[in-house]
């Protein structure tokens, strides 16, 4: 699968709040096995979620995990896009969340506060520990928090335990290389399509580094690739530390 997620908020554009969303999702998803494929930090802007979202459903392996914008305020539109998105195109008055609504808040629900009971047609729910009006999700891919990082945490835990609990583990072997990376060009177009590598170039004072990192499912598959470097730098005379995992 290939995982996303979609933090929105004016607030973090402009600086007025800083976003924990990314760091807690990543490790979330590397402590199975996974990985993002794309993050966006993106305004309360309908058409431009609207966008995002598309681009996100275009793909068929995607889970998306959404951060804001779900509760009564006019710059809450998430529920709405995701309907747009998602759903039928329209918002339907969730009779669950409209109870837990209603025996939480009685009269003060009114006029407000109910609204998020509207969700997108055939939504169902994430727990909320904190205040217990819960996020929602669709077709087990698509998982809607709140903004609010003590509420959404326990909400992307508990999407990734039922439906995505342990990914196949992945091995990782690199080295940093007293070298520019130019250097490996050659040797990085014969990697296979089943390893993941990454070229990290640097610069200490006047001297080029290159971190290389190789990521697969078979260990020995990235230890052969890894020995293709070591002794093209051992016949080069490069010198190179292994960093291993």
């Amino acid at each position: 699968m290939n995982f996303y997620s979609v933090i929105i908020g004016s607030e973090l554009l402009n600086g007025r709040r800083r976003d924990s969303h990314f760091d807690f999702l990543n490790k979330e998803l590397i402590k199975r096995g996974w990985e993002q494929k794309g993050s966006f930090v993106i305004k309360d802007d309908f058409k431009l979620i609207e966008d995002i979202f598309n681009l996100i459903k275009s793909d068929e392996k995607s889970v998306m995990f959404s951060f804001g914008g779900i509760g009564s305020t006019p710059d809450d539109i998430t529920r709405a896009v995701s309907a747009e998105v998602f759903g039928d195109g329209k918002l339907h008055i969730h009779d669950e969340v409209f109870k837990i609504i209603i025996d939480k808040f009685g009269d003060e629900a009114y006029p407000h506060r109910i609204k998020m009971s509207e969700l997108p047609k055939d939504a169902d729910l994430l727990k909320n520990v904190v205040n217990n009006i819960p996020g929602f999700q669709m077709k087990n891919r698509f998982f809607f928090t709140p903004g609010f990082p003590s509420m959404a945490q326990s909400m992307v835990v508990e999407a990734l335990d039922n439906f995505y609990p342990q990914h196949k583990a992945k091995f990782r072997e690199g080295f940093l290389a007293q070298s520019s990376e130019n250097e490996f060009i050659n040797l990085m177009n014969e990697v296979p399509p089943s390893i993941e590598l990454s070229s990290l170039p640097s610069m200490v004072g006047e001297k080029r580094e290159v971190e290389i990192s190789l990521l697969g499912e078979s260990k020995d598959e990235v230890l052969k690739e890894l020995n293709r470097f070591i002794n093209y730098m051992n016949e080069k005379k490069i010198n190179f530390t292994n960093k291993g995992k």
